[in-house]
């Protein structure tokens, strides 16, 4: 018995797990993570619900692997100097986050992985942590240029940049574009580490 359920429109050429990772990626989009069902992500993927099943265990799971299947190289540029880095850092985070799945994947850290540790760890492991190693890798050139201070705690100020960006989606403190918020928020930050800062 086939049961596999046709869905209009989808290429019939898409396997199972690209069609059930795009299905997953629309509805995040489209009605967010609690309204978000397998049965849903099933009927739209054009499998059956045990075809989903045999792939992962949770919708958490599904959705994190989901998130990471389009998940840019995060691999910074070496352009020189710590400005010319954090410029494409700030616009690249902006764009993303700004997205309707941007928007709707803060809407779930915020609303799930506060609540659901296995959620909080897989996401993690397979969307923050890579982003984090990527701005820690610019942050540690400018420690070798001299650019910010050898003892200044790149951790500490991920957490503050991390913190001021969610801060800024949610509450929009300001009319100025979330990028140049970005900047100025990083800026203030380099004054209180920085050596010789323009």
């Amino acid at each position: 018995m086939n049961k596999h359920i046709s869905s209009p429109g989808r290429p019939r050429s898409i396997n199972a797990d690209q069609a059930i990772l795009q299905a997953t990626l629309e509805l995040l989009a489209e009605v967010g993570y609690q309204s978000m069902s397998m049965e849903a992500i099933a009927i739209r993927a054009g499998v059956g619900k045990a075809t989903i099943y045999r792939r992962y265990t949770s919708k958490e799971e599904l959705v994190a692997d989901a998130i990471e299947s389009v998940r840019e190289d995060v691999q910074i540029p070496d352009t020189g100097s710590f400005w010319g880095d954090m410029d494409i850092v700030i616009d690249h985070a902006a764009q993303r986050i700004q997205s309707p799945l941007g928007c709707q994947t803060l809407a779930l850290i915020i609303s799930t992985a506060s609540s659901n540790p296995q959620f909080a760890q897989v996401y993690w492991k397979k969307y923050t942590k890579p982003r984090r190693d990527a701005f820690a890798e610019v942050l540690q050139r400018a420690k070798l240029r001299g650019e910010i201070q050898p003892d200044a705690d790149i951790e500490l100020i991920i957490d503050l940049v991390s913190g001021s960006l969610y801060y800024a989606i949610v509450f929009k403190p300001t009319p100025k574009p979330l990028a140049a918020y970005m900047r100025q928020t990083m800026e203030l930050i380099i004054q209180g580490v920085g050596k010789n800062h323009q």
